[in-house]
């Protein structure tokens, strides 16, 4: 099967709110960045893939409303209502089946339009067992916090330490919203929101986009840019229900990177891996994946790994050196796009002021949040 590579990419920053932009806009702007990087122009592009929710959009059938924008007219489009790696494992299966040279996939947030996101949410919990309870959704993430605590003997303090470093690392971010040089102290300090998860350990939601082209290894080859190769992509789901499943392990995770690892060929990501960019919708989260991700052999091992400062950028294994959803913000179904954008800058030597130094392999790893066990895990190579 050919090889597939990331060879455009455009987005937008992220910002709490966006009220001079329309949704189509801020994709318009996207895709432009897009096509310059790649060195293309929008009727070159033989299928588009866009990742949306159409209860967060407001409107049915969402792929209607996406390809003017994209320059997509008359072209093959459709939606995964899923976060944008899901749309990159997408577009490597279209390539790879030999059906087209070139795909985008485009994910945006327009969070700052929903007004009662949270209700929506809670519209994904059972209607029969949950919903009736009538609870903020929030609340799966402090019971699912305080079982992990229980189960791994990880700290709070140690879930402190990872909201102060990625909010620190969001400084050196230009399109980070929430960057803050926060303190462990801050973050204990702050109001709990759901027992033991405090306020400032919930990523906040922004709004922005993100659009990435995808390329055969010929058409890449021939591309004037420098293209970045998908070397894997895993995705997995576990237990739907609240009352089956694991509360302790993220096991849609450990699946994901399994299947993006065999691909890879990667059998020890500690040492072959030198970026993460890894989901961390909670800060406990952040601590969670890393252990699924075998990065670090538990999670307690990940957290006084994360208090010595071996995931900051210039340790041993830097991790959301972008400052991942707690300093970038959460974009919903851009959210993962967002992680592989700051793969490709890496691994391009691009990130500026947060550049890891010998970065040749990324990983990005993203999950939908609750009440899904929903995630996908796709690795980036510089050659």
């Amino acid at each position: 099967m050919t090889r597939v590579a990331i060879i455009g990419l455009g987005f937008t920053p992220a910002r709490p709110t966006s009220a001079h932009q329309s949704y189509k806009e801020m994709m318009f702007e996207a895709a432009q960045r897009a096509y310059a990087d790649a060195s293309i122009e929008a009727a070159e592009i033989q299928s588009f893939v866009t990742c949306a929710e159409d209860l967060n959009e407001g409107l049915s059938i969402f792929d209607e409303y996406t390809p003017d924008q994209l320059g997509a007219a008359l072209k093959p489009m459709h939606t995964l209502p899923q976060d944008g790696l899901h749309g990159i494992a997408d577009a490597v299966m279209e390539i790879r089946s030999g059906l087209v040279e070139l795909v985008v996939v485009e994910a945006h947030s327009k969070a700052s339009n929903i007004l009662t996101l949270d209700w929506i949410v809670d519209y994904a919990t059972d209607p029969i067992y949950n919903r009736p309870l009538n609870l903020n959704p929030h609340y799966i993430a402090g019971l699912e916090m305080n079982c992990f605590l229980h189960v791994s003997r990880v700290t709070p303090e140690q879930c402190a330490a990872v909201v102060a470093k990625n909010r620190r690392n969001a400084l050196r971010n230009p399109a980070a919203a929430y960057a803050a040089g926060l303190t462990n102290e801050h973050v204990l300090n702050s109001p709990y929101a759901f027992y033991p998860l405090h306020e400032n350990e919930l990523a906040e939601t922004v709004d922005g986009c993100v659009v990435l082209v995808l390329a055969s290894e010929a058409r890449a080859r021939r591309a004037n840019s420098q293209p970045i190769w998908v070397r894997g992509v895993g995705w997995a789901n576990a237990a739907f229900s609240l009352e089956a499943r694991d509360w302790a392990q993220a096991d849609y995770c450990r699946v994901a990177a399994d299947i993006a690892y065999k691909q890879a060929g990667i059998t020890a990501p500690a040492r072959e891996i030198q970026v993460f960019e890894v989901d961390d919708t909670y800060a406990y989260k952040e601590l969670q994946h890393l252990e699924a991700l075998h990065v670090f052999a538990n999670a307690g091992e990940a957290g006084r790994a994360t208090e010595q400062g071996a995931t900051e950028l210039g340790g041993a294994t830097p991790v959301n050196v972008s400052g991942g959803a707690l300093g970038v913000g959460n974009a919903l179904e851009a959210t993962g796009l967002y992680r592989a954008a700051e793969l490709v800058m890496q691994l391009r030597g691009q990130a500026g002021p947060r550049q890891v130094k010998a970065a040749k392999v990324g990983l990005a790893q993203s999950w939908r949040g609750v009440p899904t066990t929903s995630g996908a895990v796709v690795i980036l190579s510089a050659d």
